[in-house]
């Protein structure tokens, strides 16, 4: 399974944007989809995952209210509308593909990773 993530850029605080995430070799619908972020010298966290029945999302805390996690299984990508951006989402956003039917918010229960797409929020 391939993973492609788009959609970053630069963008002001208060502002919004919308990252896809596509697969390839492999159906969407099989497995629960997740993004995490990176920023400069800290590491890799949960941003929000759903089950792969789409029965189920969860948003990390300081996300919570502005993200929202969607997917679109007949195009076998998922989306991540983000909103009132803060300087502090700056990151490398990464989308994650997992097997397994639960949902997952570590980095060790993802699978396949896609290579990334820079998020920057100017204050």
């Amino acid at each position: 399974v391939q993973l492609q993530a788009s959609g970053g850029g630069l963008v002001q605080a208060g502002g919004s944007l919308r990252l896809s995430c596509a697969t390839s070799g492999g159906t969407s619908s099989r497995y629960g989809m997740g993004w995490f972020r990176q920023a400069p010298g800290k590491e890799r966290e949960f941003v929000a995952a759903d089950t792969w029945s789409g029965d189920m999302t969860r948003y990390a805390d300081s996300v919570q209210g502005r993200f929202t996690f969607s997917r679109d299984n007949a195009k076998n990508t998922v989306y991540l509308q983000m909103n009132s951006l803060k300087p502090e989402d700056t990151a490398v956003y990464f989308c994650a593909a997992r097997l397994n039917v639960g949902l997952g918010y570590r980095v060790g229960h993802y699978d396949y990773w896609g290579q990334g797409t820079l998020v920057t929020v100017s204050s």
